[in-house]
């Protein structure tokens, strides 16, 4: 048994990684799937196509590579987290669409779980700010708008899982129906603090809890394949929610340490051990996650737009033809012209949370050209990471030693180190930037032995480059300032 398998089911496509002993990649398939936009503000995903894509990556990683199913030691889940399937126990299939993190249908009933006094209660029980970003008024939402379906799920005739749990249901043939404790921290239904399903929030919600999945480590054997599958009785050993999957990829396993994920969005996580620090900065607290009988926990800045405001400059402006020119483009400029790009197209997420605010360009002169506004939407990136990270050091008390860093537009040299500028502080990118796959191929190598201990698996963590700040303080203070007066105006823009 030479290999572990991971499978990383994201919002836009399935992958499945296959990666050896030396936590090197052996093997990669990956599959995009259709994403359904109902109406304004709804996102929503076939959950069997899903697992169709998920199934077939499995099988072609495993067919390309010569696999045998007694080399995959085990398998490791990690994914999209926040999404949110219900299905029939008995036929296996979905009541509907699942209802993807990114949908907005449900801020109404978390104005109205404000307006009735129940945030801060929700916010100390799960450290989640009440929000439509998460699962728990997903779910009532479908029991209350699928027909038959508050009966059904009172009947115990229905599940509700995150992708996490669906998967599971599926290779294991219908037997397993579980979640790990990183996913189950990011529904509103479950207190991180006891470790439990909470029934004051199920009952406030008003989700059955016959309906939930049974929370497990992320890192113990939960159950095997069926025998129909192409790896038959394989044990499925981790799992872990994306972001949390890439802070242990990171290594990032003592206290302090941080990972910020540069993709569509940004995931910045902290660990912060086995204390669940409650913030006052308006970031998450969150379970990183449980191996053995010892939780660990992590504060989250999540920002809503990061790559996706350079496939802006290429799809929405025509600036670039690809996003690999954006660096090239915006580096034939010596600085951003005074042009402040504030990407606030969904609004702002954390440190901010101001889901009115809009995008914004402004400083723009006779003598402002293209490479400036791709060098400001650069600089616009690495502004909200300092944002969060200012903000994650307030609650802490923690000040940073290091930034690590993945997600594909870490590959982006300018970025980091205009980001490293900014914090003042070394902005390191290993040479695995796979590491939501890899966390998740960890937590199950662990569980079946295939690593020994962390100890084995934190010396496999090597550095491809590292960042160092290289410009003066005065400097940096005054770029922060002109951010600030562009984030001010950026603010409240469609509130009436």
């Amino acid at each position: 048994m030479s290999y572990i398998l991971a499978l990383d089911q994201g919002t836009t496509s399935s992958r499945a990684i296959v990666f050896d002993k030396h936590g090197s990649i052996a093997g990669v398939a990956q599959q995009e799937f259709k994403q359904h936009f109902p109406r304004p503000g709804w996102v929503e995903h076939d959950a069997m196509e899903i697992w169709q894509t998920q199934l077939r990556v499995m099988n072609d990683v495993i067919r390309q590579g010569g696999f045998a199913p007694q080399d995959i030691a085990a398998i490791g889940i990690t994914n999209q987290r926040e999404t949110t399937v219900v299905w029939d126990r008995k036929s296996g299939q979905p009541i509907c669409h699942a209802i993807v993190w990114q949908d907005r249908r449900t801020a109404s009933r978390c104005d109205e779980l404000k307006s009735a006094g129940h945030a801060d209660a929700i916010r100390h029980k799960t450290g989640l700010i009440l929000d439509a970003y998460f699962s728990g008024t997903k779910v009532q939402w479908i029991l209350d708008n699928v027909e038959g379906a508050r009966d059904r799920a009172q009947r115990g005739e229905l599940a509700f899982g995150t992708i996490d749990s669906w998967l599971v249901w599926n290779l294991t043939g219908g037997k397993v129906h579980i979640t790990d404790v990183s996913n189950a921290s990011r529904t509103l239904l479950y207190n991180i603090h006891t470790g439990e399903w909470d029934e004051e929030l199920i009952t406030m919600l008003d989700v059955p809890a016959a309906m939930l999945p049974r929370v497990c480590s992320s890192s113990e054997i939960y159950g095997r394949t069926a025998g129909s599958q192409t790896l038959p009785e394989v044990p499925i050993a981790g799992i872990a929610g994306d972001q949390q999957a890439a802070l242990f990829g990171q290594m990032c396993t003592q206290p302090g340490m941080v990972k910020n994920t540069y993709g569509t969005g940004c995931f910045m996580l902290m660990n912060t051990g086995n204390q669940a620090i409650e913030s006052k900065n308006n970031l998450l607290t969150t379970v990183a996650w449980k191996i053995g009988d010892e939780t660990e926990y992590a504060l989250e800045g999540s920002i809503f737009v990061a790559g996706a405001v350079v496939q802006w400059l290429r799809d929405g402006l025509g600036l670039i033809n690809s996003s690999e020119e954006v660096e090239a483009l915006a580096e034939s400029v010596p600085d951003n012209g005074d042009v402040y790009i504030v990407p606030a197209f969904a609004g702002l997420g954390a440190p901010h949370w101001d889901p009115y605010a809009r995008g914004l360009m402004i400083g723009i002169t006779r003598g402002t050209n293209k490479a400036h506004v791709a060098r400001a939407a650069i600089e616009g990136i690495a502004f909200q990471v300092a944002d969060v990270l200012d903000a994650m050091q307030s609650d802490s008390g923690i000040s940073l030693s290091e930034l690590r860093v993945d997600g594909g537009a870490s590959a982006n040299n300018l970025l980091m180190q205009f980001q490293a500028d900014l914090m003042g502080v070394p902005v390191i990118r290993p040479s695995v930037l796979e590491t939501t796959a890899l966390g998740v191929a960890y937590l199950a190598g662990l569980a079946v032995g295939f690593w020994k201990d962390l100890d084995e698996i934190s010396h496999q963590w090597q550095i491809d480059r590292k960042f160092t700040p290289n410009i003066p303080v005065e400097k940096v203070e005054t770029l922060k300032r002109g951010w600030q007066k562009a984030l001010d105006r950026s603010r409240g823009w469609t509130e009436t």
